[in-house]
């Protein structure tokens, strides 16, 4: 890596960010989908802030258990605080953690990166939360009571408090409605979910436009799929479709890249090629505004099928390319990304396809 990490440093000149560090990441047999998503989220500079502010107000309590969210923090000070701007950091210390954490991860097999994101975006809110609670309980307005055991019930008085968002919810968490209007009466039934990723089926030739088109397209309850209207109190045929009620600020969408077939018995991988722009335009949200985003992180799945092969990751960083591959670090070009649309014809050699992509608003940027 060395040779590697110099090329990158002279390919950069001058123009070498001041104050950013590009490392590459050990790999400990199999485990690039970690490496891959681990890039993609140290080069979201949102959430990569206030990770670090995470860390640096609570290193001082010294005897804190490694927790998933511990880990990471450190693998980010340790990445950010390296006197040479580039080179390997070995994350033995957070591999190790997400073993004892997850079964899944803990064989040498071929893990998927979507599944890994999923797991670990969820483990750091319930570990935030947990300490929010924590720091909320010793509150000026709780009336404390002893149950029968000696422990102390704290009971708040007045309202119950909504959780305050983590810096999970603040990055990543948008809210789609799922709108189902019944045909009989035409009342429109609203239900609200959250989602921390978008996970959106592909077809052949077509764009991540189109993808989302299709998610908040209208569908037909109707035959065995009635819906259960309250007004009418019976079963009705009625519409229902997704739309965004509130976008994220860092939008992770999922490429449906692995289909069971059922005549196969197995997962059977898409290689259709799914254009994904530079800079999308969201055009599904409840109050329709155009929200702009910007393409700053790719994870690219490379082979045949889900149970075998590797996973890289580009990453804009400072309006430069990077292409992240374990410990490999190189500079790259903006067109580098259109390699990884996918191919155009069903039995093609070319298997690098962009899997996972992360979009900043531009609205949080400015």
């Amino acid at each position: 890596m060395g040779a590697a990490s110099s090329r990158l440093e002279k390919a950069l000149g001058e123009q070498f960010p001041e104050g950013e560090r590009y490392f590459g990441l050990e790999n400990f047999g199999n485990t690039c989908y970690c490496n891959s998503v681990l890039q993609a989220l140290y080069f979201c500079v949102p959430f990569r802030e206030q990770l670090l502010e995470y860390y640096a107000n609570n290193k001082s309590t010294g005897d804190v258990e490694d927790n998933m969210l511990t880990c990471l923090a450190d693998l980010f000070s340790q990445i950010s605080n390296q006197k040479k701007k580039t080179g390997v950091i070995a994350p033995k210390r957070f591999i190790q953690r997400l073993k004892k954490q997850n079964e899944i991860f803990r064989s040498y097999m071929h893990q998927d990166a979507h599944e890994f994101l999923n797991f670990l975006l969820n483990e750091l809110v319930d570990i935030l939360e947990k300490e929010s609670k924590v720091d909320a309980e010793p509150c000026e307005n709780s009336s404390l009571k002893k149950n029968s055991n000696g422990a102390v019930n704290v009971q708040l008085n007045g309202t119950k408090k909504e959780p305050v968002p983590t810096l999970v919810h603040r990055c990543f968490q948008g809210i789609l409605t799922n709108e189902t209007r019944c045909l009989r009466c035409e009342t429109v039934t609203d239900r609200d979910e959250t989602f921390f990723d978008l996970s959106l089926d592909i077809e052949q030739n077509s764009s991540i436009t189109s993808c989302l088109k299709n998610f908040s397209s209208t569908e037909t309850l109707n035959a065995e799929d009635k819906f259960f209207c309250d007004k009418c109190c019976s079963l009705q045929e009625a519409q229902k479709r997704m739309k965004i009620k509130k976008p994220p600020n860092i939008l992770v969408i999922h490429l449906k890249r692995f289909k069971y077939i059922e005549q196969l018995g197995r997962y059977k991988k898409l290689s259709y090629r799914v254009v994904f722009p530079l800079e999308l335009k969201l055009i599904n949200t409840v109050d329709n505004s155009d929200l702009e985003y910007s393409l700053f992180a790719v994870l690219v799945h490379v082979g045949s099928g889900p149970n075998h092969g590797h996973y890289i990751s580009l990453v804009k960083s400072h309006n430069h390319w990077l292409f992240f591959d374990d410990e490999n670090v190189e500079m790259t070009d903006e067109s580098m990304v259109q390699t990884f649309f996918g191919s155009a014809q069903e039995f093609s050699g070319n298997t690098d396809n962009g899997y996972i992509l992360f979009y900043e608003s531009l609205a949080e940027k400015s």
